[in-house]
């Protein structure tokens, strides 16, 4: 849903401001991660969404741990929700997690995992705190004088006193593309993925490479197919492995010329599936648990790859001719 003109120019003036933003902040809601693994909470419908804690929860979580209140000022602003409450991220890492964890009635859980727990409004919010707050962990220096950066109030950017050099948060630009040959869609899948899981093929863009050059580059590496066509969809934040700006397409390749030759350095199995398998693994509603049989499985519905492979599935559906 596209976000309000007045909000968002209420959401550059507090990334300006630092007196507005600070000022903000005092009555804002606030998101908590620990050694960026974001705080969750399970719902009376046994699913979960992220810990919503408002700035003076968190003081008063600060106070009772004996941690000093200060720390709610390290926040991070990450949004503005639909009643207009300005959001913010907090990593409180140097507390104990246990305590954090029974004040606020919830678990701090990896951010891979969470995105198989989250629902499609939540999982983007979560991605965005953590790939801020990492940023912010990694790029306390200056890189042409060595001097210490300092971020501004609302985080969105960093800068030398020294040099005088501006650093902003930077996402990677990858392409993700789900190839077809007309009747079946190929998909992948990397060692580190978790078992039974398959992909759309995803690569980064090199530098000086046009999004058309890196996505057929991609597909001649790790499985050495000639892209015929290239189609656009659409784009996505993505916070693995630091950071992506996913921009998703689909390709077609000759029918005549789909025999696969797989790079194992990059790819552990490719293969292509039929609409109907594509359709048995998108009703794959949960995590398959270590004793089940093996069954493939998609990224998680807010995943753009998710999103490739259900557009796919629909134009097949919708290109069959009924007897």
């Amino acid at each position: 849903m596209p976000v309000s003109t007045p909000l968002l120019r209420f959401m550059k003036k507090l990334r300006e401001d630092d007196v507005s933003c600070a000022a903000v902040l005092q009555n804002s809601c606030v998101f908590l991660f620990h050694h960026l693994s974001p705080l969750l909470q399970r719902t009376e419908r046994e699913t979960f969404r992220p810990a919503v804690l408002f700035s003076s929860d968190v003081l008063s979580i600060l106070e009772r741990l004996g941690s000093d209140k200060s720390l709610l000022n390290e926040s991070v602003l990450i949004g503005c929700s639909e009643q207009n409450q300005p959001q913010f991220c907090l990593d409180v890492g140097k507390l104990d997690q246990a305590a954090v964890e029974k004040e606020c009635g919830g678990n701090f859980v990896n951010l891979k995992k969470s995105f198989f727990l989250l629902t499609e409004a939540d999982a983007p919010l979560v991605a965005k705190g953590q790939a801020l707050l990492r940023w912010h962990q990694t790029n306390r220096f200056c890189s042409a004088t060595g001097q210490p950066t300092h971020r501004n109030q609302a985080g969105s950017q960093r800068v030398c006193r020294s040099s005088g050099a501006v650093y902003y948060p930077k996402m990677s630009p990858v392409v993700i593309v789900l190839v077809s040959d007309g009747r079946r869609c190929l998909l992948g899948r990397q060692s580190s993925f978790p078992l039974g899981m398959y992909s759309a093929l995803a690569g980064f863009c090199e530098m000086g490479e046009t999004l058309e050059e890196a996505l057929c580059r991609e597909v001649a590496e790790e499985v050495s197919l000639e892209v015929q066509s290239i189609s656009y969809s659409s784009s996505q934040h993505w916070p693995f492995p630091q950071s992506s700006f996913m921009m998703g397409c689909h390709a077609s390749v000759s029918p005549a010329h789909t025999l696969l030759s797989i790079d194992h350095t990059e790819l552990e199995d490719a293969r292509w599936f039929t609409l109907e398998e594509i359709d048995t693994a998108l009703q794959v509603k949960t995590l398959p648990r270590r004793g089940d049989p093996l069954t493939v499985w998609l990224p998680p519905k807010h995943a753009l790859a998710n999103r490739l492979i259900a557009e796919w599935a629909m134009r097949q559906r919708g290109n069959r001719v009924e007897p």
